[in-house]
């Protein structure tokens, strides 16, 4: 089995406090140096990124851009990239040892796989991590109902450190809307498995950095930020819904695919800027449909009764409400002792604390 030549595509924005880590997670693969290059587009950093970035200058080229977004950053590698295979990587995220090793070999496995992912160890700011991995489903394709209804429930597998995409099949799906600043990779991860078939791998080859400064997974949202994520969002679901719609996918297939990121953007503006109390239902009915397909009756009439409250408040209410129980103890407490939270049956997750460094 012949290892196909890799690039390793690192997008960068004022990440000084964790490129170098990025890039030593690539250099310390046990993969042949000889099969990767490594390329870091950086979208325009202000702090000591280029000055960090110099110090690997034998080793990484660097590509210089203004400041964009991760759509123009990643429009502006993937051209560069001379690779068969790209592997993703966040500056602010890190690789298992054997991340390139484990992806090359399933995509030369399978060569009518156009798209792997894999599990993932999210790291918090107090050190402690959680690792997460699919128990089932590793094999699937999207462009028909029963594919895309897995796909929703396993993005999460799929996002920027841990996509690794044929060349040739990022080139098919891009270029990627410039208005898509942050989440670009989704556009390519949706994409990816209506166009050929996927792999997820049952081996957490990820750690994802929970940090201040996180343009998704916000440790202390602000509402400058939110707006963004929310412009970002929205502009996700209706330029994919275009995209899927010139690549003739049924119509019910393209509202499995793009519910959940339609509604995550309509939650978000109804909490930012308010709307009518039944679009904050519907928002708040795809989003629980979509990630608790399987939940048990007592726990949707509970989000039922939930919901019916929602019609006689404003949304920004509701998201106010929303945000101050999911910081109260005692709710939580009382929720796992009379009706726990459904867990996603599809995920494994090791859930206990553990103290480490992050190397």
């Amino acid at each position: 089995m012949t290892t196909p030549f890799v690039s390793v595509l690192i997008d960068t924005y004022n990440h000084e406090r964790f490129i170098e880590e990025a890039i030593q997670s690539v250099l310390s693969q046990d993969f042949p140096a000889s099969e990767r290059e490594i390329l870091v587009v950086d979208d325009g950093s202000t702090d000591r990124t280029p000055e960090i970035l110099a110090k690997f200058a034998s080793q990484v080229r660097i590509l210089r851009k203004p400041n964009g977004g991760q759509a123009s950053a990643f429009n502006h590698g993937i051209p560069e990239c001379r690779g068969e295979l790209i592997a993703f990587l966040d500056a602010d995220d890190w690789w298992a040892p054997d991340k390139l090793t484990q992806v090359t070999n399933a995509m030369a496995a399978e060569p009518n796989v156009g798209f792997v992912g894999h599990g993932i160890i999210t790291v918090f700011p107090d050190g402690t991590q959680k690792t997460e991995v699919l128990r089932d489903g590793f094999y699937f394709q999207a462009n028909e109902m029963s594919g895309a209804l897995l796909f929703r429930r396993r993005c999460a597998f799929m996002g920027t450190s841990r996509m690794t995409v044929r060349r040739n099949l990022a080139q098919q799906i891009g270029p990627i809307p410039a208005e898509i600043q942050i989440q670009a990779d989704e556009y390519i991860y949706t994409l990816a498995p209506v166009l050929m078939p996927v792999r997820i791998l049952p081996e957490a080859l990820t750690y994802y950095r929970v940090h201040a400064d996180n343009a998704f997974h916000m440790l202390n949202p602000d509402p400058e930020k939110l707006r963004h994520k929310q412009k970002s969002l929205a502009a996700l679901a209706k330029t994919l819904s275009l995209r899927l719609s010139q690549l003739g996918i049924d119509s019910e297939v393209r509202r499995a695919l793009l519910d959940y990121t339609d509604a995550s953007a309509d939650q978000l503006r109804l909490s930012l800027d308010g709307g009518w109390s039944w679009e904050t239902v519907a928002a708040e009915w795809k989003v629980y449909r979509a990630t608790h397909p399987n939940a048990p009756a007592a726990h949707r009439v509970f989000k039922s009764l939930t919901l019916l409250t929602a019609l006689f408040v404003a949304p920004k209410t509701f998201y106010r409400t929303q945000k101050a129980l999911a910081q109260n103890q005692l709710y939580h407490r009382l929720r796992e002792r009379w009706l726990p939270f459904p867990e996603m049956e599809h995920i494994e997750k090791d859930g206990q604390a553990r103290q480490g460094s992050s190397r």
